[in-house]
C-alpha cells in the first residue's frame, strides 16, 4: 500500500500543538522573571550577588573617634539631584560645579527648584577656612551651563571670603541648543551670572578648556570632552566637561552630565579604560552610563549625585550587570567623602 503524502496544511492540523493556557503561563513566567531581574537590579542584587558594599562609616563619628583614613579626599555634597564636588589634596582645593540655585529669572513654574547655594557656602566655610578666615580654591570648573551644575557659583563668588585663582567654563552657544532648552530653561541666564561673577572678582576665566594633564596637590587631573560642538539642535549636556583624576594607582572619573547620545561617553571610555570610582553621568538618568561604557570602565564604586531610587532603573541595572558596581546616592547618605589611599574608603553624613 502506498504511503499517503500529507500536505503542509494537513500535517500542521495533525501535529500536536501547545494549548493556549500553556502559552499564557509561559508568557506570564517570562514577565515575572523580567520583573524579578528589575527588582533585583533596583536593590543592587543579581545572580545571588549583593553588589552594595558596607554602608559608609558616619564621618562625624569617625572624626570624633579619630578613625578617618588618611589620603586625598573627594567630597560629593548632598545637593539633591544636582552636582557639587570638591577635590582636596595637600591643602589644595578645587570645586567641580556648585549645585542648583534658587534663582528663576524668567519665572518658569518647572524651575521653581530648591536651591543649595547657601548649603554649599556653609560647607566650604565650615571645612576649609584658613587661619585668616579665607577659603582658597586653585580653580573652579563649571562643567556645562545648566542650573543644577553652575547655578550656585554666583552666590559663592560674591562672598569675599572665597578666593579663586582660575575658573574653567566652556562658552555657551545658544544658537546650537535645541529649542526646548532655549525657550523653557535658563541656560543663558546661569551662564551669564557665572561669567559676570567671575569677572567681577577679577578671576582668570578660561573658556578654551585645556587637554594637558596638570596637578592639584598630588592629584593628577585631566579635562575630557573639551571641544565645543558645532552641531545644531544639541542638548547642553553634550557640552559637558568630564574630569579624570589619578592618585597613585587609583583612577576616578567624574562624568558630569556626559551621555552617549553623540558618542562622547563611548569616546571617553575608550581613552580611559578601567576606573576605581565613577561619578555616574547625568545623575543616573536616561541616555547615560551605557553598556559599552561600563564594559570598558568597570567601576568598583559608583556615586550617583541623586537619591539612588530616583535614578533610572536601567542605569542601575547596567551598573549591576555590566560592572557589579557598588552604588551610592549622595542624597541617601547626606553627602559622601571618598578618601583615596591604598583603598578607597567612603564616609557618609558629611554635612
Amino acid at each position: 500500500m502506498a504511503q499517503q503524502t500529507l500536505s503542509a496544511i494537513d500535517y500542521y492540523k495533525q501535529s500536536p500543538r501547545p494549548k493556549k493556557k500553556k502559552i499564557l503561563l509561559a508568557f506570564i513566567g517570562m514577565l515575572l522573571a523580567a520583573a524579578l531581574v528589575l527588582l533585583c537590579a533596583s536593590y543592587g542584587i543579581i545572580y545571588g550577588v549583593t553588589v552594595a558594599i558596607n554602608k559608609p562609616m558616619d564621618y562625624k563619628e569617625a572624626v570624633a573617634s579619630g578613625n578617618v583614613a588618611s589620603g586625598n579626599k573627594i567630597h560629593f555634597l548632598n545637593t539633591g539631584s544636582s552636582d557639587c564636588i570638591i577635590l582636596e589634596s595637600n591643602g589644595h582645593l578645587a570645586m567641580i560645579d556648585c549645585a542648583e540655585d534658587t534663582d528663576n529669572p524668567r519665572g518658569f513654574a518647572e524651575l521653581e527648584l530648591e536651591g543649595y547655594e547657601q548649603r554649599v557656602l556653609k560647607y566650604v566655610k565650615d571645612n576649609f577656612r584658613g587661619a585668616d578666615g579665607k577659603v582658597r580654591f586653585d580653580f573652579i570648573l563649571g562643567t556645562h551651563s545648566h542650573s543644577d551644575h553652575i547655578g550656585g557659583f554666583d552666590t559663592l563668588l560674591q562672598d569675599q571670603d572665597i578666593l579663586v585663582e582660575k575658573a574653567y567654563l566652556k562658552r555657551y552657544h545658544e544658537e546650537n541648543i535645541k529649542e526646548q532648552e532655549v525657550v523653557e530653561w535658563d541656560n543663558q541666564e546661569v551662564y551669564d551670572q557665572m561669567v559676570g561673577a567671575v569677572n567681577a572678582r577679577g578671576i582668570e576665566l578660561i573658556q578654551d578648556i585645556p587637554t594637558e594633564s596638570f596637578y592639584l596637590g598630588t592629584f593628577k587631573l585631566r579635562f575630557l570632552n573639551t571641544l565645543e560642538p558645532t552641531e545644531k539642535d544639541l542638548g547642553e549636556n553634550e557640552n559637558a566637561v568630564a574630569l579624570y583624576v589619578e592618585d597613585g594607582d587609583k583612577k576616578i572619573l567624574l562624568m558630569a552630565d556626559v551621555n552617549y547620545l553623540d558618542g562622547d561617553e563611548q569616546a571617553i571610555s575608550k581613552e580611559i579604560g578601567k576606573v576605581d570610582l565613577l561619578k555616574v553621568g547625568h545623575h543616573g538618568y536616561g541616555y547615560s552610563t551605557g553598556t559599552p561604557f561600563l564594559t570598558r570602565t568597570q567601576p568598583k564604586i559608583a556615586i550617583l549625585t541623586n537619591d539612588r531610587a530616583d535614578s533610572t532603573i536601567t542605569v542601575r541595572m547596567r551598573l549591576t550587570l555590566n560592572s557589579r558596581s557598588s552604588q551610592y546616592g549622595t542624597a541617601n547618605y547626606n553627602g559622601i567623602i571618598a578618601v583615596i589611599g591604598e583603598e578607597i574608603k567612603l564616609y557618609s553624613n558629611i554635612h
